[in-house]
């Protein structure tokens, strides 16, 4: 009676939740004194998911499944635990799967707590600890059910090594047309660049940058720190940027290592989405902001001379190191 986790790919390749979600599945199988499946898709390198405690793969090979259809996955992953017996089922807190989870979740009778930050505190009862109240408090919940589905948060529980010999086996879900019913008919995503979802390190910006003529030096700051670029709510609702990259409360959530605020105040909204980054900087003009009472650094100065030398001290410090 495995534990069972779904890890994310995207163009054949393992995104970084996916290891998280493993090392975080093989935690909660040590509990157990059990072993953990993974359920991968259209994905290619199924032999690395070992070096995170996986030790059997089901690998799903179909064209049918390139789109992402929230159905046809639930569905399969529902198809997969049943197959192991697994009543503990693990998924991360991507847009993607928190579409999914819900469905999967009632086609099991199962307990679904997403937004999970920690290992189980206790499997007898099930307990575990998830974030609440946008991010400003923590419950710890019980999950009574038989089945049980988790999601969890990104960058919260960390990649952990622990190395086994993962058995990699062709799985084939009894799909139907029913289950396609949902198309998607185009997907617009950023190329070339760190995505949002998936960066350690966030640059955003808001309103103080003036005009989207000015974004080049955030972009060169991206660049220089290997980062994905976001901004405010108001800076997508102006046309500034696109709205892929509005991040807050009712844009994407960010839970880098570390995100750097730049001409942004603070509203509530945005900071309930990004407080589960690790570290905050925030270089802002008005030492009233809001932002600063969250910041884990501030400095109050002027964009437009604050980052331009913070990108020439970054990139000394790039060649020094070099």
């Amino acid at each position: 009676m495995a534990v069972l986790v779904y890890t994310e790919s995207e163009n054949g390749k393992f995104k970084k939740n996916a290891f998280e979600v493993a090392s975080y599945a093989s935690e909660v199988a040590k509990q157990l004194s059990t072993t953990v499946t993974a359920v991968a898709v259209n994905a290619g390198d199924n032999e690395s998911l070992g070096t995170y405690g996986i030790s059997k793969v089901l690998n799903v090979s179909d064209d049918k499944l390139k789109p992402f259809n929230a159905k046809a996955f639930a569905n399969l992953i529902a198809e997969a635990a049943q197959k192991e017996e697994a009543q503990v089922i693990i998924v991360s807190s991507s847009a993607d799967t928190k579409f999914l989870a819900p469905i999967l979740a009632a086609k099991l009778s199962a307990g679904y707590v997403p937004n999970v930050v920690a290992a189980p505190e206790s499997t007898d009862p099930f307990t575990v600890k998830r974030t609440a109240f946008s991010n400003k408090g923590f419950a710890h919940t019980q999950i009574t059910t038989e089945n049980k589905v988790i999601g969890v948060s990104n960058n919260a529980f960390g990649v952990v090594e622990n190395p086994t010999s993962a058995a990699v086996e062709s799985f084939a879900p009894s799909l139907e047309d029913a289950d396609f019913t949902v198309k998607s008919v185009e997907v617009d995503k950023v190329v070339g660049k760190a995505t949002i979802a998936d960066a350690d390190i966030v640059v955003s910006a808001g309103r103080g940058l003036k005009g989207p003529e000015n974004w080049t030096m955030i972009e060169e700051l991206a660049d220089v720190l290997g980062a994905a670029t976001a901004c405010s709510k108001p800076v997508s609702d102006l046309g500034w940027r696109p709205h892929g990259e509005h991040v807050g409360q009712t844009g994407k959530p960010v839970a880098s290592n570390l995100y750097i605020a730049i001409g942004i105040s603070g509203a509530i909204q945005h900071l309930a989405g990004v407080s589960s980054s690790k570290t905050k900087v925030v270089i802002n003009t008005d030492p009233e902001a809001p932002f600063f009472k969250a910041a884990d650094y501030g400095i109050v100065g002027d964009a437009f001379e604050v980052v331009p030398q913070l990108i020439e001290k970054l990139k000394e410090i790039k060649a020094q190191n070099a």
